[in-house]
């Protein structure tokens, strides 16, 4: 696996407002996927979805426990490299992105 590959899997696992809204709730804390799509007001079956993408990408783990399942970052460390990520201000040059005073841009 080389760093561009995982870097890839991160920016698709990003690329989604819900991927990227799951991954800032498990910042904070593992939850449960009823949980999580509540407070996200998506739909179980979408978020089922997205738990997928991002255990498939290797940025979470489901932690079985009875009956129930409890997923979490699958590393420690991405806790501090998405805090990282927040933390850096980008500068959006408008003349080369043409959405960029909307959201999504880029």
């Amino acid at each position: 696996m080389t760093h561009g590959s995982v870097l890839a899997r991160f920016g698709h696992a990003l690329s989604d407002p819900t991927r990227t809204e799951i991954l800032l709730s498990l910042m904070q804390a593992p939850g449960y996927p009823a949980e999580l799509a509540d407070r996200l007001a998506v739909s179980r079956q979408s978020l089922s979805n997205h738990l997928a993408c991002l255990r498939g990408c290797g940025l979470v783990v489901a932690v079985p426990e009875g009956r129930r399942v409890r997923y979490e970052l699958a590393d420690a460390r991405l806790r501090h490299a998405l805090a990282d990520l927040m933390a850096v201000v980008l500068a959006v040059d408008p003349e080369h992105c043409a959405a960029a005073g909307q959201s999504g841009c880029c």
